[in-house]
């Protein structure tokens, strides 16, 4: 029991990095930040809505993550992680294990970490270890309220500020 005790702590560690420090005023500065260890890229696939993020006029955008079945991801729609909505538009790799991916155009060609997604990929937060930007993407709007409260939790979990990333 104790050897599988530390397996699974060990497979946790491997999904947390320490970040670098954040963008002023969105996350704690070297708060440590960790992707959804169970992510499955084909569940992830589809349309999306922006239930909240920290650009101002993005509620309810959405964003099309079209999986190609190879590791990799069409994107369209709203991208919602600069100051002002822009297209979203080009591809996305995984890059790594726990859903880390890193996009050719959008979301400032930043890594995106899939930080939690809920069992049933109906509420998603994704965030940067930059701690440039910080989202919760929802199937459908509004989101269950206990979803939208673990989002939270993870948001503030992985050093996001209470309030940063709005609605």
């Amino acid at each position: 029991m104790r050897r599988l005790i530390w397996a699974a702590a060990l497979g946790l560690a491997a999904c947390a990095a320490p970040a670098p420090t954040p963008a002023p005023g969105l996350r704690e500065g070297g708060a440590w930040i960790s992707s959804a260890a169970l992510f499955d890229p084909a569940r992830f696939a589809g349309r999306w809505k922006v239930a909240e993020s920290g650009t101002p006029g993005c509620a309810g955008a959405t964003q099309d993550w079209a999986y190609d079945g190879h590791g990799g991801y069409a994107l369209s729609g709203v991208d919602c992680s600069g100051a002002k909505p822009a297209v979203l538009a080009g591809r996305a790799v995984v890059t790594g294990p726990g859903g880390r991916i890193t996009p050719d155009t959008g979301f400032g060609r930043e890594p995106v970490w899939v930080l939690w997604v809920d069992q049933d990929y109906r509420v998603a937060v994704l965030g940067t270890p930059s701690g440039r930007f910080g989202m919760v993407l929802a199937r459908d709007l509004p989101a269950r309220a206990d979803l939208r409260t673990a989002a939270h939790e993870v948001l503030s979990f992985n050093g996001y500020l209470p309030g940063k990333i709005g609605r």
